[in-house]
């Protein structure tokens, strides 16, 4: 199989024409091809010569090839088998890479860098379908990243920046900033990708916190089982929302928001109006 002109990223969608290749829709496959994005996602991820990359969904390799100039290894996580030929020819002049044809969400991640000594990060261009959950699914891992960089819709990054509280903010909101400093790097137009998708994107970039950003010893399952339930039912007020979701045990909407206004809180106050402090003072009332 003769390679893609890696010379020129544009390339890639005739090239995957030309060999017949049909983009799946199921996957969210849209190609990043603007060198320029490719370079800045690199530049962000401040990936070094003694750093491991994992990065998820590889695609052609356009990224892993920058990547894999500056990194001690890339391990590629790609779902598509029919990509496996196209990274393998795209990476077959690096002998840092190793491809892996699996799905990010049954991965085993902590069997896969197992063997990982010394700092790594993760870089990812994630279906929008699936961002959420690989987002939570990374951070929950507490796998010793020191960062994470993924290109994501622009809405959703602007709501896993938005500060806790705000309105914009989300339940990934919360998580994120949890867990991580959050800094939108760009945003990124339709144009930047084959095939074009129906909206823009932007790269975010987290960075790993040392420690909570809350002083405050919390059961970090039990805190965020409350944030997602106001959440899920954010029309709702937070009493409402939380007794109905069930997570505060046998406490009634009542007591719930007993609990809420002993936190200091009004009783019909919603859930995006909470700062995460406000969350673990009520974690501390429901609690007693």
């Amino acid at each position: 199989m003769p390679g893609i002109d890696y010379g020129n990223s544009a390339n890639t969608g005739a090239y995957l024409r030309s060999k017949g290749f049909r983009v799946k829709k199921n996957y969210g496959q849209n190609f990043l091809t603007d060198e320029s994005v490719l370079s800045d996602i690199a530049d962000a991820s401040g990936v070094t010569e003694e750093d491991t990359v994992l990065e998820i969904g590889p695609g052609t390799g356009n990224l892993t090839r920058l990547l894999a100039e500056r990194a001690k290894k890339v391990i590629a996580i790609e779902v598509d088998s029919e990509l496996i030929p196209y990274l393998t020819v795209a990476l077959e002049h690096f002998d840092n890479t190793q491809i892996i044809n699996t799905d990010i969400m049954q991965a085993d991640l902590s069997e896969i860098l197992s063997g990982v000594e010394g700092d790594f990060c993760v870089v990812a261009n994630l279906p929008y379908y699936i961002t959420t959950p690989v987002v939570t699914k990374l951070l929950e891992a507490d796998l010793g990243a020191r960062s994470f960089t993924f290109m994501v819709q622009k809405e959703v990054a602007e709501r896993m920046a938005a500060a806790p509280g705000s309105k914009d903010c989300g339940a990934i909101s919360y998580f994120v900033a949890w867990r991580t400093e959050a800094e939108i790097v760009r945003t990124v137009p339709a144009a930047a990708f084959y095939p074009p998708p129906k909206v823009d994107s932007a790269v975010i970039h987290l960075t790993m916190r040392k420690e909570p950003p809350v002083n405050e010893t919390v059961d970090e399952t039990r805190l965020f089982s409350i944030i997602k339930a106001a959440f899920a039912h954010r029309r709702k007020t937070l009493s409402n929302a939380i007794a109905s979701a069930g997570v505060c045990g046998s406490l009634t909407k009542d007591e719930i928001a007993d609990a809420i206004e002993a936190a200091g809180l009004s009783r019909t106050i919603r859930g995006e109006r909470l700062s995460l402090e406000d969350y673990c003072r009520l974690l501390a009332e429901v609690d007693k």
